[in-house]
C-alpha cells in the first residue's frame, strides 16, 4: 500500500467567496455537501492549488481574489507529505502592478512551485470535464500532460519551452526573417523538447494501459484503450535522436508553409489522446453520456493508483460531483475503490446521503455561504 498523503490543516483568506475560513482535518476522506453554488468547488479549488499550475479551473489569478479584497488571496496547509510533515503557503503577490504566485514551503521561499511535488500530488476529476471525449483535442493534450506531471515534474517545463520556442519560431516566420542560423538552433531546440514530451506521453500511456489490462476483471467501471495521434504516428520505438532529426528536418522543410497557415502545423502541440471502450470497441466520442462519465471516472482512478504505485505515495484525490448520476451499488463500489487507493480523497455532493456508504471513513463538512460546518 502506498503511504497516505493527507491534509491536518487548511486555511484560506480572500479566497473566491471565503473571506477567511480555516479547517482540521483527521487523515480520513473528506465529503463536502451543500447547495449549488455555495463554495465546494472553491475549497477544492484551492486545495489544487497545491501543485503546479493554475488549479482545477485554470483561472486567472486576479478572478480568484475575493471581490473588494484588499489584497490578493493566501492558501496555507499543513499536510504529512512525501518527505514527513511540511507547512505550505501559496497566494498572489500584487505588488509593482504585476500578479505573480508565491510560494513558500516550512517558511522558505520557494525557487519554483515545481518543489510542491516533492511534498504531494494532486489529481482531480470535475463536471467541467464531462465533454472530454467530445470537445477539442486542446482539452484532451491538457489532460494527458496533466496526468504525465504527476509522474514527471519536468514535464511541465519542457512544455513550456517548447511552446516558447515555437512561438519565437512563429514570429520569425510571420515576419519574413529566414536567417537560417537562427531558425535551425531555434527548430533543433523545439526538436529536442518536442520528442522528449512526446516520449514521456507515450511512456505514461503504455504503463497506464498495462494496469488499466490488469485490473480490467476487478473494476466496476469500463476501461479504456488509448493512444496517441497526430504526431509521428508509430514511429516511437526508434531511437530519440532518430526521431529529433527527423523532426528538425520536417520543420526546417515546412517553413514556408508554416508561414502561409501562420502557425506552426507539425509537433506535440497538435497530438491528441484517442479514446476506446474497450469491452465496447468504440471510440470513447460515441459513448453515451453515462459510458463517458463511467470511462472518465475509471481511467482517472487508474491513473491514481498508477501514481501511487511508482511514486511509494497516494496521491490526493478531488473528486467534484462525483457521486451524481450514479446508483446506489456504483456508487458503493466507487467508495470502496477510491478507499482501496490508499489516500486522502476530497469529494463534493449536494445530498449528504449520497455519501452514506463511506461511513466512518470520511468526515463529513456542511458548506453554505462561504462558512463551512463540520458534522462529524
Amino acid at each position: 500500500m502506498p503511504h497516505k498523503v493527507a491534509l491536518s490543516r487548511l486555511k484560506l483568506t480572500d479566497f473566491r467567496n471565503y473571506a477567511s475560513v480555516s479547517l482540521a482535518f483527521d487523515g480520513r476522506h473528506v465529503v463536502l455537501t451543500g447547495d449549488n453554488g455555495a463554495g465546494k468547488t472553491n475549497l477544492m479549488e484551492a486545495v489544487s492549488f497545491l501543485s503546479p499550475g493554475r488549479g482545477l479551473r485554470r483561472a486567472a489569478y486576479g478572478d480568484i481574489t475575493r471581490v473588494s479584497a484588499a489584497a490578493g488571496f493566501s492558501i496555507f496547509a499543513g499536510l504529512d507529505g512525501m518527505e514527513g510533515d511540511v507547512e505550505i503557503g501559496t497566494g498572489i503577490d500584487t505588488s509593482d502592478e504585476t500578479t505573480t504566485r508565491r510560494l513558500r514551503i516550512n517558511g522558505t521561499t520557494a525557487k519554483t512551485v515545481d518543489e510542491l511535488t516533492d511534498h504531494l500530488r494532486v489529481l482531480w476529476l470535475t463536471p467541467a470535464m464531462d465533454g472530454l471525449f467530445t470537445g477539442g483535442s486542446s482539452d484532451r493534450r491538457r489532460f494527458l500532460d496533466r496526468l504525465v506531471l504527476s509522474l514527471d515534474p519536468e514535464h511541465g517545463r519542457r512544455a513550456s519551452d517548447f511552446e516558447r520556442a515555437m512561438r519565437s519560431r512563429n514570429k520569425l516566420l510571420d515576419e519574413g526573417r529566414f536567417d537560417p542560423s537562427w531558425l535551425s538552433g531555434i527548430e533543433e531546440q523545439m526538436a529536442s523538447l518536442g520528442i522528449a514530451m512526446a516520449l514521456a506521453r507515450q511512456e505514461m500511456l503504455g504503463l497506464l494501459t498495462r494496469l488499466i489490462e490488469e485490473s480490467r476483471e476487478t473494476s466496476p467501471f469500463p476501461s479504456a484503450s488509448l493512444q496517441l495521434s497526430g504526431f509521428m504516428d508509430g514511429q516511437f520505438s526508434r531511437p530519440s535522436v532518430d526521431l529529433e532529426d527527423e523532426y528538425a528536418a520536417t520543420l526546417l522543410d515546412n517553413r514556408y508553409r508554416d508561414a502561409g497557415a501562420g502557425r506552426t502545423l507539425e509537433g506535440p502541440h497538435r497530438a491528441d489522446l484517442i479514446v476506446h471502450h474497450r469491452e465496447k470497441q468504440m471510440e470513447a466520442a460515441r459513448c453515451s453520456t453515462g459510458e463517458q462519465k463511467a470511462l472518465l471516472v475509471g481511467l482517472v482512478l487508474a491513473h491514481a493508483r498508477l501514481v501511487g504505485n511508482l511514486t511509494g505515495h497516494a496521491p490526493i484525490l478531488l473528486l467534484d460531483e462525483i457521486a451524481a448520476h450514479l446508483d446506489e451499488g456504483r456508487r458503493a463500489a466507487l467508495f470502496d475503490l477510491i478507499d482501496g487507493l490508499g489516500g486522502q480523497a476530497f469529494m463534493t455532493g449536494t445530498d449528504h446521503q449520497m455519501f452514506a456508504a463511506l461511513g466512518e471513513r470520511a468526515q463529513f463538512f456542511t458548506v453554505a455561504d462561504g462558512e463551512i460546518l463540520n458534522e462529524r
